[in-house]
Parts: structure tokens; C-alpha cells; sequence
């Protein structure tokens, strides 16, 4: 990997693996799709309902969640709302082509106006209802910011906001945008790429230098273009801005780059996986070799506990490690110096990830994990600048791509 490829003698291998790589996996998804037996979960990750329907249908579900608490009032009892635990693993399920899923009515969360604990988010939660209901029935969208700095004093902090919204979202079985609630995007765009937003507003990504932001409304972009043979996920936005500046966009043209600034945001992984629905194209990650690293690409492949009620909108299984690979340091014989001993917390999440429900489906990944806890060391992406300071843009990536080195 030392040796720096040329990429213009080169071309045609550079793409060889990609391309075999694709068809593999569209032939893997294919197979996933004609025997899945959730068919109302295919038909949503196909965004095949019309924009009509799950309006009518998420009017219905608050409708019919207000009718209940007027029939406990009518009855003499105390309203109530309940929805499905987000918080505990138990109640997370895995399935080869979504990823993690809530198992619907295993562990419930209940929020009572007789309880002294919960009157208030029980109030609040009726509160955003109200909103969500006018939102989506007017076809308007608001920010959840927005809400907030309506009646502050009403929601105490924004992370309230936050936490009732996807509340709400997973009482109905619903994503979080067909609320009409939308987020401040974190995340960035950029390389072969173009799309029009829903304010009408053009975007190209291949004329950016520093990235642009990921639209707060995925799903509302139209006219999505790009002629790119693959996407990276980087985890890093310091990564992320060190490979524009390095010229990664013009040695591999046929690319989109993206990042989450660390854990991703909703907005990121929504358009990773609008990134796949639209061009069914390999996507990579590269994140540090650590078990926090290990762990924001698993939430880009399969989900997040908080999330399993929406995964068919969020993940790609498909997705590939790219890099950097514990197995890689030693190959590229880094020097201890370089390293960062592990830490407990890093020895804790590595144990927690070996006992998450997809473990078993990346034994390749698990086996990293397994050469990093023996090696009692973990590398930042940065390490490999100890190498040499464009090594990762120059030699790291393009001889990766070109001779398959993913897992």
C-alpha cells in the first residue's frame, strides 16, 4: 500500500471492484426484497405512498390517539399516552434488511395526567400534537427550534422538544418527518451531486470547496443527479475537510463525500440512505479504528436503539468499512508512538458492540474489534499522517478502492 498507484494507467481497475461490488450488492438487496415478508415496510423504504396518503394517514393516527383519551375522560379515568420504550436494548430486535427494529409492545412508556411524574410531559406531548396536527394538515413544515422559541418558557429546553417529537413519531409508526417537524442539519455534502431543494433552490455539490450542508428536508429534494461510482462516509468533519483540501474530488471524480460531524444526525443518515435508494451505489465508511468509530458506522448500517421504530428510512446494510481497519495498522507498520492506548470506556463500548443483535452478521467487523482489543491500541484517521501528510488522499484511499480492500 506504501507504493502511490497511478491513477490514469490505471483507471479501468480502479473501477473493476466497484463495479463488482455493486452488482453484488443490488443482487443481495433483490433477494432480501422479494422475500421479505413485511410488505408494508418495503413499500415505505420505496417511498412508494404518495404525499396525499401519509398526510391522511398521520391526521388519522393523532385523530384516533385523542379520540382514545376523550373515551377515558368519558369513562371516568385518567388520560393517558403510551408508546413504545426507545431506551433499552430489550426491547431491539435485528433483521438482515433494515437492521435494528422495535419489537412493537414489548416494553411501553406511559405518560398519565394522574401521575404526578408525568403530568407535564403528558400535557406537552398534547401540546406538539396540536402543532403537528395543524403542520401537516395545512402541508406546512416548521423547525423543531421553531417550536421551541414559540413558548420556551412552555417547553423549559429544546432537548423537550426533541424527545417528544420522536415520542410522538413512534406512538404513530411513523418517520419523524412525516410530522412536518424538521431539524437543523449538521452534516456535509459534497462531490458529484446535485439536487433541487424544496424551496426551489439548485444545489451543486462539485462546485463546493468546504461542503455543503445537508438539506434539513431530505425528502423533499427533487431532480437528484451524479455520475458517482461510490460514496464515502467520513466520520470526521476535520477528515472531511482535510480530503477537500488534499484534492481527493479531482484524483477520484466519480465520488460523493459525506459526514456526519461524529454521531450522525437524522438528516445525515436519511441522506445516505436517499443517497442509495436513488443510485444503488456502494457506500464506504472511514472512521477511526476504536470502538466509538466502529460503533457510528454500525449506526449509519444498521440503526440506532432510539431510532429502531424508523430504521427502513435510515439505514443501508449494505454498507462497507472502508477504513481504517485495526488489522491496518499493523500492515502499514505505524509506530506505537503514534497509537493511543485504549481506554476503559473504549474496552466498555467494544464489549457492549460484541453484544449487540447484529453481531453475528459482521463476524469480519468483529474480528477487527477483536485485533484491536489485543493490540490494547487504537489510531485516530489522523495517525496515518504520521506516514506521511497526504498519504491518506493519495495512497490510503485510491489503493483501497483499487484492489477491494473493504470489509
Amino acid at each position: 500500500m506504501a507504493n502511490e498507484p497511478d491513477l490514469c494507467s490505471t483507471h479501468c481497475d480502479l473501477w473493476h471492484n466497484i463495479d463488482k461490488l455493486q452488482k453484488e450488492i443490488i443482487i443481495y438487496e433483490r433477494i432480501h426484497v422479494l422475500s421479505n415478508e413485511n410488505k408494508e415496510q418495503v413499500a415505505i423504504s420505496v417511498k412508494t405512498e404518495s404525499s396525499l396518503r401519509y398526510r391522511n394517514d398521520v391526521l388519522r393516527k393523532l385523530e384516533d390517539n385523542i379520540e382514545r383519551i376523550i373515551e377515558r375522560l368519558q369513562q371516568n379515568k385518567a388520560p393517558a399516552v403510551a408508546f413504545d420504550s426507545r431506551t433499552s436494548w430489550q426491547n431491539v430486535s435485528f433483521s438482515a434488511d433494515v437492521g435494528l427494529k422495535l419489537d412493537k409492545d414489548k416494553s411501553v412508556s406511559e405518560l398519565r395526567f394522574d401521575s404526578i411524574n408525568s403530568t407535564t410531559r403528558f400535557a406537552l406531548m398534547l401540546s406538539l400534537m396540536s402543532e403537528c396536527y395543524k403542520l401537516v394538515q395545512s402541508n406546512t413544515f416548521s423547525t423543531k427550534r421553531d417550536i421551541y422559541y414559540r413558548d420556551p418558557q412552555l417547553f423549559g429546553s429544546q432537548s423537550v422538544v426533541d424527545e417528544l417529537a420522536d415520542n410522538i413519531a413512534c406512538m404513530l409508526s411513523v418517520p419523524r418527518h412525516h410530522l412536518h417537524l424538521l431539524a437543523t442539519s449538521k452534516g456535509c455534502l459534497a462531490g458529484d451531486l446535485s439536487f433541487i431543494e424544496m424551496d426551489g433552490n439548485c444545489v451543486d455539490c462539485s462546485t463546493t470547496t468546504t461542503g455543503i450542508l445537508v438539506p434539513s428536508h431530505v425528502e423533499g429534494l427533487t431532480n437528484i443527479r451524479s455520475e458517482a461510482k461510490f460514496v464515502l462516509i467520513v466520520e470526521k468533519d476535520a477528515t472531511f475537510q482535510k480530503l477537500l483540501d488534499d484534492g481527493l474530488l479531482k484524483r477520484i471524480k466519480n465520488c460523493i463525500i459525506i459526514t456526519g460531524k461524529g454521531f450522525p444526525d437524522i438528516n445525515t443518515r436519511m441522506m445516505v440512505r436517499k443517497l442509495w435508494d436513488c443510485f444503488h451505489i456502494p457506500i464506504f465508511g472511514l472512521v477511526d479504528a476504536d470502538p466509538h468509530g466502529i460503533e457510528i458506522l454500525c449506526v449509519y448500517k444498521f440503526g440506532s436503539k432510539s431510532y429502531s421504530f424508523d430504521s427502513h428510512n435510515l439505514t443501508v446494510p449494505s454498507i462497507r468499512w472502508l477504513g481504517v481497519l485495526p488489522s491496518d495498522i499493523k500492515h502499514l507498520q505505524i509506530r506505537k508512538e503514534s497509537l493511543i492506548p485504549l481506554t476503559k470506556a473504549d474496552m466498555d463500548k467494544a464489549g457492549e458492540l460484541i453484544k449487540r443483535p447484529y453481531y453475528k452478521q459482521i463476524p469480519t467487523w468483529m474480528k477487527e474489534i477483536q485485533i484491536l482489543l489485543t493490540s490494547g491500541y487504537k489510531a485516530e484517521i489522523q495517525t496515518l499522517t504520521a506516514i506521511s501528510n497526504n498519504f491518506l488522499t493519495d495512497v490510503y484511499i485510491p489503493n483501497k478502492i483499487q484492489h477491494g480492500g473493504w470489509i
